[in-house]
């Protein structure tokens, strides 16, 4: 992402969702991640999360995650600056998997990094990351 004077004309909410769960209602962007590699299917995984990074790695390290989370760093630029010159004081951006607890999650804490060079009021957070910690 390239350097840009960080603003706080915008305030940024990034979050994880599961659409098994329904999705989110009150948001401006949202993406579904489920054609990327599942951790669930994968032994030793399906307890954890998108925030440890063997389940980040392989999510954004698969050459679909690589794609996608370079199209995404390109596009938050663009979505910032657009919604600033509109005028706009929120921007949601909703990124969801099937359970959101792994596919998603990574993305979004990998967005969120990205996204806090550019907008100072970012808030990043994962709804359904414990709706299946009881597996």
């Amino acid at each position: 992402m390239s350097e840009r004077k960080k603003n706080d004309e915008l305030t940024v909410s990034l979050f994880s969702f599961g659409f098994k769960y329904g999705s989110p209602d009150d948001v401006n962007v949202l993406f579904d991640v489920r054609f990327l590699p599942n951790p669930y299917w994968v032994e030793g995984m399906r307890e954890k999360s998108g925030r440890e990074p063997e389940v980040a790695a392989y999510v954004l390290e698969s050459a679909a995650g690589v794609q996608i989370t370079g199209h995404f760093i390109s596009l938050l630029p663009f979505l910032v600056n657009q919604n600033i010159t509109a005028g706009k004081k929120t921007l949601a951006i909703a990124i969801g998997c099937t359970g959101g607890r792994h596919r998603s999650v990574a993305l979004v804490e990998k967005l969120g990094v990205e996204l806090k060079k550019i907008v100072i009021d970012v808030t990043v957070y994962h709804r359904d990351i414990e709706k299946d910690s009881q597996l």
